[in-house]
């Protein structure tokens, strides 16, 4: 029978393995479009600022999370601090992050697909893997997270293999010379964005808050151990690419295979061997924002901002409509975007919005609820101050060198990201003007389904 409930089943190592595996594939592609905004050193740069406000916003958000252990997440903090409509501007920013950061990470799979086997079309096996992990997810969180969990220590296996087969052939010359720093301080502002995609989506672990034994405890533990994980693989990942000489020339979907492809030659098996490991960590990724977009659905549903259809949860726990409807959003761009650049952006945009709002939400709820219990306390206010600065640092560096700049190809027409970003916002708005106020639930009895020491009721 279906419910409106999920299900606590995860730990610490699970929800280490969705924070970190909804990210690692970030490792294997995507942040080497920076190169051609600033050169290896502006990338490096870059890179430092986005690992530091990564830093300050995960400690900072933890504080969030298991204050408000809430399968809405940002939304969820969001409405708490600023009222509904603030909860549902934050919720369709997450969505947007993803929602397009799926489409994007699948058409990467399907390019590491086409450098294994050149016979396999990249568009079909984009489509087809897509789907069939929307499908995989609908067996419940649990067994979810048991492949997560696998295929995220694969990927990591797979960085090793590639770290310690490439740092023998570094060449200082790729990485300090004349192309190294180019365009200045507008080059590191235009490469934060593709910084970003190193730590893109680690947040989403708070959307399985209510599927969490002990939140209070187990989330921080998941969080911190994830940004350490991920600091130390993208310092490593960076330095060995560009020692490979993966800074210069045309940026790849498949960046690691092809820097190790310029030591080890065509056809030799280390590339291989990488690009095969290497899918699981895009499966790691795919798999786990599909996990995280189902939930954002799910809580925005349940809350009244969507049909309430959307939060029909079966059996396992899924919530099968949340899961079906975005996820059919997602397959069609994917489908039909003929590179992955402007997807990337159209997700970091509507990331960092949602930080930026998560942040805010952090300082008002510190003024607004100053007794609202908090089992972990981040430095107030200088870690959330700094990570709010970072972001719309960040936040501006990609309205300014990147979304205005940048197309989104779909179906073979060229759309400027301004205007999808413009239509996707005035459209929901338009939307919770008209049917969204008269739906939304009291918070009280939203609060009523988090997170217990018991096991919820099934129905």
């Amino acid at each position: 029978m279906q419910t409106n409930e999920l299900k606590k089943h995860l730990k610490p190592i699970h929800l280490w393995a969705i924070a970190v595996g909804m990210v690692i594939s970030g490792q294997y592609f995507g942040w080497n479009y920076g190169f051609e905004q600033g050169g290896i050193i502006g990338l490096a740069i870059a890179s430092i600022i986005v690992t530091v406000f990564y830093t300050t916003f995960i400690f900072s958000y933890s504080e969030l999370s298991t204050s408000i252990p809430h399968a809405g997440g940002p939304s969820a903090y969001a409405r708490r601090a600023l009222g509904p409509f603030g909860g549902f501007i934050a919720g369709i920013a997450c969505l947007l992050e993803f929602v397009f950061a799926p489409p994007a990470i699948a058409v990467s799979t399907g390019a590491y697909l086409h450098f294994l086997i050149p016979a396999i079309n990249p568009v079909y096996a984009t489509v087809g893997v897509f789907i069939f992990f929307i499908l995989i997810n609908l067996i419940g969180v649990k067994e979810a997270a048991v492949i997560e969990l696998i295929a995220t220590i694969l990927a990591l296996i797979g960085l090793a293999i590639y770290y310690v087969m490439g740092l023998p052939h570094i060449k200082m010359d790729n990485i300090f010379n004349d192309a190294s720093y180019v365009n200045g301080w507008t080059g590191i502002l235009a490469a934060i964005p593709f910084a970003i995609w190193f730590y893109l989506a680690i947040e989403g672990g708070a959307m399985a808050a209510e599927e969490v034994e002990n939140p209070k405890k187990d989330i921080p533990k998941g969080f911190i151990s994830g940004i350490l994980t991920l600091a130390i693989a993208t310092l490593f990942t960076l330095f060995v690419t560009a020692g490979l000489g993966g800074g210069s020339g045309k940026p790849a979907d498949y960046p690691l295979p092809q820097a190790l492809t310029s030591v080890y030659g065509d056809g030799s098996i280390i590339p291989t061997i990488v690009a095969i490991i290497g899918l699981f960590g895009l499966i790691a990724s795919l798999h786990g924002i599909i996990l995280g977009y189902s939930r954002q659905t799910y809580a925005l549903a349940r809350e009244g901002y969507f049909p309430r259809v959307l939060a029909k949860v079966n059996k396992k726990g899924v919530p099968v409509w949340g899961l079906l409807v975005p996820g059919a959003i997602a397959v069609i761009c994917a489908g039909s975007a003929s590179f992955a650049n402007a997807l990337i952006i159209l997700s970091v945009f509507g990331a960092v919005l949602m930080y930026c709002i998560s942040m805010i939400s952090l300082f008002i709820l510190r003024k607004k609820e100053p007794n609202l219990e908090r089992p972990f306390k981040v430095t107030y206010p200088i870690v959330p101050g700094i990570a709010l600065i970072l972001g719309l640092i960040c936040l501006y560096s990609i309205v300014r060198y990147s979304v205005f700049t940048t197309s989104l190809s779909i179906f073979g027409m060229d759309v400027s990201l301004t205007i999808v970003i413009g239509v996707i916002f005035i459209v929901s708005i338009l939307y919770y003007l008209v049917y969204g106020t008269k739906q939304i639930q009291p918070l009280s009895r939203i609060e009523s389904f988090m997170v217990s020491s018991e096991e919820p009721v099934e129905k």
